[in-house]
Formats: C-alpha cells, structure tokens, sequence
C-alpha cells in the first residue's frame, strides 16, 4: 500500500510539515500566466505532489489537477484538503505514469527528479513526463543544482551526474548545461516567461556553509 512506508516522507511529522507548508509563489505565478490561455478543462499533472502544497492552490486557480506521489501518507493528506472537486491523487512512481499520452497541459516537477537514483531512472521520469504532455504544454522545473556539492566529489561510479555526498542515498544534480541538455533531449526547450534561475548559490569567492540544496528553477514548452 505505501512503498515508503519506515521512511521520511511517510512519517506524520513530516506529513504535516508538507501539509503546513506554502506554495512555490513562482510556480504559481507561472501557472496563472499559463492558464490564462487555456480552457476550462485543462489539465495539470503535480509529479511528487506531496501533501497537496502546490496541487491544492493550483485546482483553486481552476486547474484540473492530477497528484501523484509513491507516499500513501502524503496523498490521503492531499486528497483530504479542499480543492473545490478539482483534485485527484494517484499513487504512481516518477517513471511510469499511469496517464494518456498527450493529455496534460502543464507538468510541475517540484523536487521528485531530483531523487532518481540513476541517469537511466532520471531520463525515464523526463522521458514519461513528454510523452503525457501535449505539444506546447508547460513544464515548471525545481531540482538539485551540481553546485549543491563541492567541485572535488565525484559520482557514482558509471554516472555522470548522481551522487551520494549529500544525503547519503544516490540522488541527482546537474549543472544548468546538463539539465538543459536532458530536457532539451526530450523535446523540451526553455521558456521565456520563467527563465532558469538558481537559487541558495553562494556568492564567487565565498565558502557554502552547511545548509540546503542549491536549486534550479524553471519553465520549459514541449516543442
């Protein structure tokens, strides 16, 4: 019933961490400026939806939203949060979505490529989140910058861009041309309206202290 079950992200603290939590005001903006184009039965897939923090405001805004997440915990707190009927969860793993193709207007992937444990399971997930997507449709981005871990640390070994340096577990982290590349590889092109940032980098010549992730946020179109 929930493949996560003993981890983090099923524990009831960290569930109603997720639950408290406020959405990514980035992603919302983006998303207002991206439905304002579409009807009223446009469809939006939140990939690691978590407990609904993106998913819930998102359906409120009037899309027709698909969670999907592997934590059976998550997703009962997400489906029980009012979303005016236009909330649905799935259980699902990043790579193998259980959605027609070409049916999704808007993919949102929010920290969950990031936790690939391999290049091969990174380009799946990407690879599945073009083939749901219909042509033109908007792709928001948040995942784990190379810039995360020191210079001098290397992979795993037969990978180009996982590591396990920072958690402990084999998790994915990509300089900005690797992660345009990858996403471009899948028919994905970045998109004006929401330019690639990174965020949490230190400044040059400074040290990075303990702390979290440096990220990378964007919009993408499938071409």
């Amino acid at each position: 019933m929930d493949p996560l079950a003993g981890s983090a992200w099923s524990e009831p603290g960290t569930v109603a961490g997720f639950s408290r939590s406020a959405p990514n005001a980035r992603l919302i903006d983006y998303a207002r400026q991206v439905h304002g184009a579409r009807t009223a039965s446009a469809r939006l897939l939140d990939l690691g939806c978590g407990a609904g923090r993106n998913a819930v405001p998102l359906a409120a805004m009037g899309w027709n939203v698909i969670g999907l997440d592997l934590s059976w915990p998550m997703l009962q707190a997400a489906s029980g949060r009012d979303a005016n009927g236009r909330l649905h969860v799935l259980q699902a793993p990043m790579d193998r979505l259980p959605i027609r193709s070409r049916s999704a207007d808007f993919i949102v992937a929010q920290g969950i490529w990031n936790l690939a444990r391999s290049g091969n399971e990174f380009r799946s997930a990407v690879a599945e989140a073009a083939r749901v997507a219909r042509p033109g449709a908007a792709l928001f981005v948040f995942t784990f910058s190379r810039h995360t871990l020191p210079p001098e640390v290397a992979p795993v070994a037969g990978e180009t861009f996982v590591f396990t340096q920072f958690s402990g577990a084999p998790q994915c982290f990509l300089t900005e041309p690797q992660l345009v590349g990858e996403l471009e590889a899948a028919g994905f092109a970045p998109d004006p309206l929401l330019p690639l940032r990174e965020l949490n980098r230190p400044e040059p010549g400074s040290l990075r202290t303990a702390g979290g992730p440096v990220i990378y946020e964007g919009g993408f179109r499938l071409k």
